[in-house]
């Protein structure tokens, strides 16, 4: 733990522990739906699917970049992981992204691909509006995480005919707001 920095986030007037429960829950939320954004995107078949498993494989790994991101955070202010996958599994920010019953049901998919963006949209921008001016640090990191979730909502949205967007899916690139938290 970096016990300066815990101390300048309370001293700006942070509840750390809230703070650090919104951050292990998000970091949840993240790594599982890492794991359904996979078995979701294995289910992206047929002439609808393969147009979208690209843009879904692109929000996967930057969901387990997300993740990977707010771990160091969570530790810095003195926070942990749980020891059990199932206990963090369940206290994840978000509902589960589970696919719908037919697996080939291509919108179906993108409904839930889309909820778990807004979501997460919703998460990053409560943690963004608590440490905005106070905690410069988790602010930009959850400022970068909300840039991208923006996009994959962007995205998704635009596939289930909610009308454009104008987020164009990236080439060569993933993460390109969080990246800096990677090095």
């Amino acid at each position: 733990m970096a016990k300066v920095t815990r101390e300048v986030v309370e001293r700006a007037g942070i509840n750390v522990d809230e703070l650090l429960e919104l951050l292990v829950k998000n970091a949840s939320a993240e790594l599982t739906t890492f794991y359904y954004y996979t078995i979701l995107r294995v289910n992206l078949i047929g002439l609808q699917g393969e147009g979208i498993k690209e843009i879904a494989e692109t929000a996967r790994i930057e969901d387990r970049n997300h993740f990977e991101a707010l771990v160091p955070r969570i530790y810095e202010l003195g926070g942990k992981l749980p020891q059990s996958m199932v206990e963090f599994h369940d206290l994840s920010a978000c509902p589960p992204a589970y696919p719908p019953i037919a697996p080939n049901d291509t919108m179906g998919l993108l409904k839930v691909l889309v909820e778990a963006e807004r979501c997460a949209v919703r998460g990053y921008t409560q943690i963004c509006n608590m440490t905005a001016g106070k905690d410069h640090r988790t602010y930009d990191l959850a400022l970068s995480i909300l840039n991208e979730e923006i996009e994959h909502e962007s995205w998704f949205s635009e596939f289930i005919g909610e009308g454009p967007s104008g987020h164009f899916m990236r080439r060569g690139e993933t993460s390109p707001f969080v990246g800096k938290f990677l090095k």
